[in-house]
């Protein structure tokens, strides 16, 4: 923990150390986040240091001097927390040159957008109808009941393994595609201890969980699964190169891409669907614009999925597009974490910042989502929020000046979600497949909040499930 924080020096921001050592406000902190935040802003402005759970954060609050980070990159770094999360949590070992294997790694995560987005697209869409027309559409006049958050799972989970790694061989993909999303599942339960720097030691059964994962994804057991995408045939390569074939090294990067592919997406999934279902108003909206698209391009709503769509179609539907990011706006709290290398002054716009070796810097996203200035009433879902004259709205203001950053669910700057595109595309197909071929209704009236383990990591899981039923259209 960094030391002498007791004295502050001159220039440095305001300390709320609250009256626990080592935890500070982090109980405080964790019942309501953007309440404890706002209470602080008030009292100290737009920048101060919290003492949380042993480590010093200064927040920047203001979405102008969000800059702040990419100025002082060098002195800001992203990559040693990166680093020890990949240690901590996923077992990476690092390699002697491992800054050229991140910039190589990095490099493969251009076929995760562009062009070979569109491969990725096609592909996707065959593992939807396969997933679709065997689990969902079999028993298909009858209403089915599900809890949400767990068939959101089951759908996210084998169409983005599918898709990534290859499709499994029918005769084993049931047990397998199970058995490997319940182990990721039940691994996932415990990444915010990992995080937070206990011993995995210390968590029952997930250390040789890990293992197991681990073993599962190592080059020899994938080469039994044919068709894996581009992106992880590109990374293969790279981490031969730099691991030789130790399996096991290599299968640990091949688990945090798998891992990373799925953590936000089935939250993301499960807050649009709940949304969607609770507001009638977005589901007659989405049932237009779906249909004219259909209309338009000559496609029938067929019994069996028949849709076949480009990306250019997809993106054009800016209705659902806004009911993503709607739900991306009330449930993300990936902040945007850097570690300070060195004791250094910070010179904005509204004077100059002296800051601490070992601390840490922070944008807290939930601020500016939740700001009443930027949204009206940012408490409630509102479907169109995000359209204005029937096109995408990107114009939001603050103290009358545009905001050039004003929704930050995938983190920021050069270092912001490599996958962003491919998880906002695999949401948009899926909430139009359930759309279009499906009778959704939510079962249970309650209201659904955030639950807030995951703190700064991501978007938050719901705090309870709820009951829906889903019937195959006739």
């Amino acid at each position: 923990m960094p030391e002498g924080h007791c004295d502050r020096r001159p220039g440095e921001p305001p300390l709320i150390k609250g009256w626990l050592p080592y935890f500070g406000v982090t109980m405080k902190f964790q019942k309501d986040p953007l309440g404890c935040i706002r209470t602080l802003q008030k009292q100290h402005g737009d920048i101060f240091t919290v003492l949380l759970g042993g480590k010093y954060i200064t927040f920047i609050l203001d979405p102008f001097q969000y800059q702040l980070l990419n100025k002082y990159h060098k002195k800001l770094s992203f990559r040693r927390l990166t680093r020890k999360l990949s240690v901590n949590v996923f077992s990476i070992r690092i390699v002697e040159n491992h800054e050229d294997l991140d910039h190589e790694l990095h490099g493969a995560y251009q076929f995760l957008q562009g062009k070979s987005l569109d491969i990725i697209l096609e592909d996707m869409l065959q593992n939807m109808k396969q997933t679709f027309e065997s689990q969902l559409l079999i028993n298909n006049t009858n209403w089915n009941t599900a809890q949400m958050l767990t068939f959101c799972c089951s759908i996210v989970f084998e169409i983005t393994f599918t898709t990534m790694y290859g499709k499994v061989p029918s005769a084993d993909r049931k047990k397998f595609i199970s058995e490997l999303r319940n182990n990721i599942l039940k691994f996932d339960d415990k990444f915010p201890y990992l995080v937070s720097d206990i011993p995995i030691e210390l968590l029952r059964n997930v250390k040789s969980l890990r293992e197991k994962l681990i073993k599962c994804m190592t080059p020899e057991e994938l080469a039994k699964i044919p068709g894996s995408s581009e992106v992880v045939q590109k990374r293969q390569d790279i981490l031969e190169k730099y691991y030789g074939l130790k399996d096991l090294d290599i299968g640990a990067h091949h688990f945090a891409l798998l891992w990373a592919s799925i953590a936000n997406s089935i939250p993301v999934m499960f807050w649009a669907m709940y949304y969607v279902l609770r507001h009638p108003e977005a589901v007659e909206a989405l049932h237009d614009e779906i249909d004219h698209l259909l209309q338009s391009t000559g496609q029938k709503k067929g019994s069996g999925l028949s849709i076949h769509l480009t990306r250019e179609q997809l993106d054009s539907l800016v209705c659902l597009e806004s009911i993503i990011f709607e739900a991306l706006r009330l449930s993300s709290y990936s902040s945007t974490i850097r570690f300070v290398e060195e004791d250094f002054i910070l010179s904005s716009e509204t004077g100059d910042l002296c800051l601490r070796k070992g601390d840490l810097v922070a944008i807290f996203p939930p601020a500016i989502h939740g700001d009443p200035e930027v949204f009206d009433s940012p408490e409630e879902f509102r479907f169109d929020r995000f359209i204005e004259d029937g096109k995408k709205k990107t114009t939001f203001y603050k103290r009358g000046k545009r905001l050039k950053f004003y929704l930050i669910p995938f983190g920021f700057g050069a270092n912001k979600c490599p996958g962003r595109f491919l998880a906002i595309m695999e949401i948009k197909l899926l909430l139009l497949v359930l759309l279009t071929h499906f009778d959704l209704e939510l079962v249970e009236n309650k209201s659904i909040k955030l639950n807030y383990t995951r703190l700064f990591f991501g978007i938050q899981y719901p705090n309870s499930d709820i009951l829906f039923r889903y019937k195959a259209k006739s």
